[in-house]
């Protein structure tokens, strides 16, 4: 259950599998869907893992193995658009799928939403600025990523996560999403959001679990 995982007490972890980025380049080569899982199950609350190939080196074949080696609820962190790709996340194994309000109108999120709950999956419907997030919450969003990142230029500033997520209700899991890259970002972002979603600085790091322990996390389970 990915929104209990990342409700419980605590700043959650979701540590994300990717080996590419279209703004970094190669973070990972040659990335072990089966080493990372294992690095990443003793810290984190879920995993996010991208499957598209062209552009972030993923695979459903990656998301299957990482749901089966961590045991840990998994985000399909695909540009979900149609309900056949969200049939198609279940399929593979996933526990929950990212709508963009960038790309979705506010009735597309909700009537994908549905579909995901009723195939026992949860949705993360991201957004960047405050017309996105009123989107996301008029279409019933109880899990709701603010990206730190602007998707039309890449740049890359905490404070969109701090301008919003204030405006979140009560009820509703805060995930911070992009550019912490540091135990300063983590404490800095720690007391506004229930969740903060890592990659890059993760699949940079020759040793990912250190990596989660120098952020500030410890051990849980």
């Amino acid at each position: 259950d990915l929104h209990t995982a990342l409700a419980s007490p605590g700043l959650g972890l979701i540590a994300e599998f990717k080996p590419r980025s279209p703004s970094r380049g190669e973070l990972r080569v040659g990335a072990d869907p089966e080493a990372i899982a294992r690095a990443y199950r003793p810290y984190a609350a879920a995993v996010s893992v991208l499957c598209d190939a062209p552009f972030f080196g993923g695979s459903r074949e990656a998301l299957a193995t990482i749901r089966r080696v961590s045991g840990l609820p998994v985000l399909c962190k695909d540009f979900v658009v149609t309900p056949y790709q969200v049939v198609g996340a279940r399929a593979w194994g996933a526990d929950g799928i990212l709508l963009m309000a960038a790309l979705l109108p506010g009735e597309e999120i909700a009537a994908l939403q549905r579909l995901a709950a009723d195939l026992g999956m949860a949705a993360l419907v991201e957004a960047h600025d405050e017309a996105e997030l009123d989107a996301a919450l008029s279409a019933g969003a109880r899990i709701v990523g603010i990206n730190s990142r602007d998707l039309r230029t890449l740049d890359v500033d905490l404070a969109r996560i701090e301008a919003l997520a204030d405006r979140i209700p009560d009820g509703v899991v805060r995930v911070g999403e992009s550019g912490v890259h540091s135990a300063a970002d983590v404490d800095r972002l720690s007391g506004q959001v229930d969740a903060l979603l890592i990659g890059t600085e993760l699949m940079l790091a020759a040793d990912p679990a250190a990596r989660i322990e120098a952020l500030g996390w410890s051990p849980c389970r």
